[in-house]
């Protein structure tokens, strides 16, 4: 049933490019779990031992808080076609802002789009895949254009109000250091 991996092989990789939806896990030392859905063209392998995505701004920004606290995430993608698996990606993360030397490194890797915020780094120390046999068969309609008119409609200054009033810190009070310099 399930396997373990070193590292993401190219055809793990080729399972993740199929995939429309993302989930990330995280957690403090003390306070809730963070699981949140992405979806978007966002994530990239970077190589057989390192992934990211770029994040766009959200409601909350557990995420962050949660990797500059330890570190610890884990990356989910399930298939809900007729191939069933359930792959996870352990490891280490790190937040990446504009402001950092290695933005532009890791940004070149992406589309730029409205919203985005920061760009999460995960090194992967492990790799595990699994039956999915329970997951349900559903249809990729098309993706959700909500988020991508929510930002544009906000514009950059109101993006960056909406961080300072909603993504300066977690909902158990953790800082988040999105606009610390």
């Amino acid at each position: 049933m399930a396997k373990f991996y070193s590292e993401i092989n190219s055809s793990l990789q080729d399972f993740i490019k199929e995939q429309k939806i993302f989930f990330t896990a995280t957690a403090p030392q003390q306070g809730r779990i963070n699981l949140s859905p992405k979806g978007i063209d966002t994530f990239r392998c970077i190589d057989q031992k390192t992934v990211g995505y770029l994040d766009l701004t959200g409601s909350g920004n557990e995420t962050a808080a949660h990797l500059i606290e330890n570190g610890r995430m884990t990356i989910m993608f399930c298939s809900f076609s007729e191939q069933p698996m359930i792959l996870r990606l352990y490891g280490q993360g790190r937040v990446i802002h504009s402001r950092d030397k290695e933005w532009e490194r890791f940004y070149s890797l992406f589309d730029s789009l409205p919203g985005e915020r920061q760009i999460i780094v995960l090194a992967v120390d492990s790799v595990q895949t699994s039956c999915g046999y329970g997951v349900p068969l559903y249809e990729f309609k098309q993706e959700r254009g909500t988020i991508v008119e929510w930002a544009i409609k906000k514009g950059e200054q109101g993006i960056q109000e909406y961080w300072q009033a909603k993504n300066q810190k977690t909902i158990d009070g953790l800082p988040t250091k999105l606009l610390e310099d």
